[in-house]
Parts: C-alpha cells; structure tokens; sequence
C-alpha cells in the first residue's frame, strides 16, 4: 500500500490552520492548540516546512509562523517533498535507485512513468483546494484526464511487460 506518513497528513492540517486563519503570525503552541496537536510535533512540523520554504519563521514579541505564499501557490506535492522526500513508488523510480535488477527489468520504465503521472497530478492539487469544501473539484478536468490517461498508459505497459515475463517463464 502506498501512503504518506502520519505526519505529512499532519502537516497539511497545520498548513490548512495557517490559511484559514486571520492572524498574521502564529506561535507553535498555537497551532498546537488549534490543530489538535502536542506541542512537540506542531514545532517539528513547523521547523520543518520552514526549512523546506513553505513557512516563514520570525522571532520574537511579533513573531510566529505563516505561509511564505497563498495557499493556491502550494502544491500537494510540495508538502509531501518536504516531508517525505521526493515521490517515489518504487526503488527504481527514485533517483538514487540501488535495485541491483534494475539494468535488465522490464518493467522500471513503466514504473517511473507512473510516479511522474502521480507527481503531475500532486502538482495540480493546491493547498487551496485541499482546504475547500467537499463539493469544490480538486483539480482541473483536462489535467486528470491527460495523467490518467498517461497512468492509464503506463499500467497497461507494465502489465505487457509482467505478462511477457510470465511468458518467458512459462516456457
């Protein structure tokens, strides 16, 4: 199963609080308090979504956290980067791929058009969309149907390659 961690979840819950939200700045206790959070993990998350530059960070009296840019100018994309590292699916389609099968797999190409489609689709996802209510689309309908087309694409290209080595093994 692919899923993102607890705590990339979590950040997007502390990056919708920053949007919705008035106030300029806000302390980490704050968001803590607001988003349902311990303490500890809000200041981690924040720490690390400001070393990522999707939150700004200022000490003192006036200080606080807040989004470096409009919810619109972030991707879902770009919060999963910073806490998960780059979208990979599987090792061949990471770009340090260690996977010693790899020079003679039939099927890595495949994959690596997969996690683009999905990295494509992510991209399109805003923070904005994702704070908007049920019934707002997440993304644009050209947009989803050319990734699922070119996911559509690359699935049916693995299953090819999957059923050529079933072959090849049948014999």
């Amino acid at each position: 199963m692919i899923r993102m961690s607890k705590l990339t979840d979590y950040a997007i819950l502390v990056l919708a609080y920053l949007a919705e939200t008035r106030e300029p700045r806000h302390s980490a206790a704050d968001v803590a308090d607001h988003t349902g959070l311990t303490a500890a993990t809000a200041s981690k998350l924040l720490k690390g979504l400001t070393r990522a530059g999707l939150v700004d960070s200022v000490r003192g009296a006036q200080g606080g956290y807040a989004l470096t840019r409009g919810p619109s100018e972030i991707t879902a994309a770009q919060v999963i980067d910073a806490l998960e590292g780059p979208l990979a699916i599987t090792e061949c389609s990471s770009s340090d791929s260690h996977c010693d099968l790899e020079p003679g797999c039939r099927v890595s190409e495949a994959w690596r058009r997969i996690n683009l489609g999905i990295h494509q689709v992510l991209e399109e996802i805003t923070l904005a969309q994702l704070i908007a209510p049920a019934e707002a689309p997440l993304m644009r309908m050209d947009v989803g149907a050319h990734t699922a087309g070119a996911a559509t694409a690359a699935v049916e290209s693995l299953a090819a390659a999957a059923g050529q080595t079933q072959r090849k093994a049948d014999i």
